[in-house]
This record gives C-alpha cells, sequence and structure tokens, in this order.
C-alpha cells in the first residue's frame, strides 16, 4: 500500500485549505490542475522520491472548501494563491503546476518574481487565439469529460471516482464545486489576458504539453514560451497524454520537472 501524505490546514480567507507533504529534500510545490485532487496519484510519488513535495489546494477545489466563494475577480484569485504559497512555506521554492493551476503559477511568478525558483507548467490555461481557440470544458457533456482531461480517460474516472468509506452525498458536491471553481476563474474559454503579464515572470519555466491534449491545443507551448521570453524557457511534449499529462504519464512528467528544477 502506498504511504499517505501528511496532511495539514492552513486559512485562506477564512476557509480551512488542505495541504499535503510528503518526501523529504528541497521543497517543491504542486498547484493541480482542472478538477483538482481530490485524492493523491502516482505523480506526487513520483516528485517525492527524490524532494519535499508540496500540494495546497486552491480554493474550491478538493480540499479547498468553499474558499473560491468569496474571490470575485481574477486579481482575488491571484492574492489568494499567493497567500496559499506563503502559508504552504513555497515562498522561494520549485514551483510546478497544471492546467488551472499552471496558469496561476504563472501569475504569481510575474507579479512577485522573487517568489518562484525554478517554474515547470503543464499546459497552463489563460491565453487565446480566436484562429486556434481552447476547447470549453464547461460546455461538454459529463460524459466526454474523462477523454478531454486525460489521453486514456479511465484514468479520469478512476481519480474522480467515490473512494470507499467516503460521504456519498458530500463527495459529488466536492467535484461540482472545483468545476465551478474554475469556472470563476477562466470563464468564458480560458481567456485572463496573462500575456500581458508573462513578460514578468523572471524564473526559468519549463512548458509541459501532452503530445494529445484536446483542451489547450499543442501550438499554445510557442505562444507562452515567446511571451515569457525564449532565453529562459524550454518545451517539452509528453507521447501518449492528454491535457492532464501528469495522470496519464506520472513517471515521465515528474521526471522531466525533477531534470528542470535539480539546477
Amino acid at each position: 500500500m502506498t504511504e499517505l501524505p501528511d496532511t495539514t490546514t492552513i486559512d485562506i480567507n477564512g476557509f480551512a485549505t488542505r495541504v499535503w507533504r510528503k518526501g523529504s529534500g528541497r521543497p517543491i510545490g504542486f498547484l493541480a490542475g482542472f478538477g483538482g485532487l481530490p485524492r493523491w496519484v502516482p505523480f506526487l510519488d513520483h516528485l517525492a522520491a527524490s524532494r519535499s513535495v508540496i500540494v495546497p489546494s486552491l480554493p474550491g477545489f478538493p480540499g479547498g472548501d468553499r474558499g473560491h466563494s468569496v474571490l470575485d475577480t481574477h486579481l482575488d484569485w491571484i492574492l489568494a494563491v499567493r497567500q496559499t504559497l506563503v502559508a504552504a512555506g513555497l515562498e522561494g521554492a520549485d514551483l510546478a503546476a497544471s492546467s488551472v493551476g499552471a496558469s496561476l503559477a504563472l501569475e504569481c511568478a510575474a507579479l512577485w518574481p522573487a517568489s518562484v525558483r525554478r517554474l515547470a507548467v503543464v499546459a497552463p490555461f489563460g491565453l487565446f487565439d480566436e484562429a486556434d481557440p481552447p476547447a470549453d470544458p464547461w460546455a461538454q457533456r459529463a460524459d466526454a469529460v474523462p477523454g478531454l482531461m486525460c489521453a486514456d480517460p479511465e484514468i479520469w474516472k478512476a481519480l474522480k471516482a467515490m473512494p470507499e468509506g467516503a460521504n456519498s452525498i458530500e463527495w459529488p458536491i466536492e467535484q461540482t464545486r472545483a468545476s465551478e471553481a474554475a469556472a470563476r476563474i477562466f470563464w468564458p474559454l480560458g481567456n485572463t489576458r496573462i500575456e500581458k503579464r508573462l513578460g514578468l515572470v523572471k524564473a526559468p519555466t519549463l512548458l509541459l504539453w501532452g503530445e494529445g491534449d484536446r483542451v489547450v491545443p499543442r501550438g499554445y507551448a510557442a505562444k507562452f514560451a515567446g511571451a515569457i521570453g525564449a532565453a529562459t524557457t524550454e518545451i517539452k511534449l509528453i507521447p501518449g497524454a492528454g491535457h492532464l499529462a501528469e495522470l496519464d504519464q506520472p513517471a515521465a512528467v515528474a521526471q522531466a520537472i525533477l531534470d528542470w528544477c535539480a539546477a
């Protein structure tokens, strides 16, 4: 049986927010992608094999209670994530993030450059190109979402499946709340005009993209790299992976992040 992480809580805007910790060594943080993390996943174990991995929940996501309910603007969200990273002990640390979490990690790295040492992001939201628009995950039928998020839909289904002994009422509410929280940040179509701020990012940044991403087109990797600055960025495609590449290919994504942050 996989050893479970230590679980603590921090207070963010009056709401108890879950923080997972596992492993030892130099700390590295992770902000989850669309849907959050209702349970510990193999990707995090790969990170924790050589680093102290710290995983704070985002407001409204699993483990984040109803913290999204008091966040009315995009700036509110950025400030809440900044508070979360500081309270979790990640100030100045390496930071990895995926999807919706990746966009917020980039925002924090842009506005507080000294707060992130090295950054690795998986298919971040935030940009919008009318000629090649991202998919709208909120407009999909429920049965289409697993195949949109992962190359192997069964991985998403397993992530979201109610565990034995869970409260049968609270579990589905928590999953719906996570989708609502993401919508409050990124609807419509994830366009936050983040390109206006990406040039402020100083941390060396690795852009990871699943080759089969059906949410944010692969061409957006070059758009993010161009806006941040080619001298401090690198792009790596992950074969056999969809939008949440860390779920499809946990070992490959974790190793790419660890290699990037080893410097």
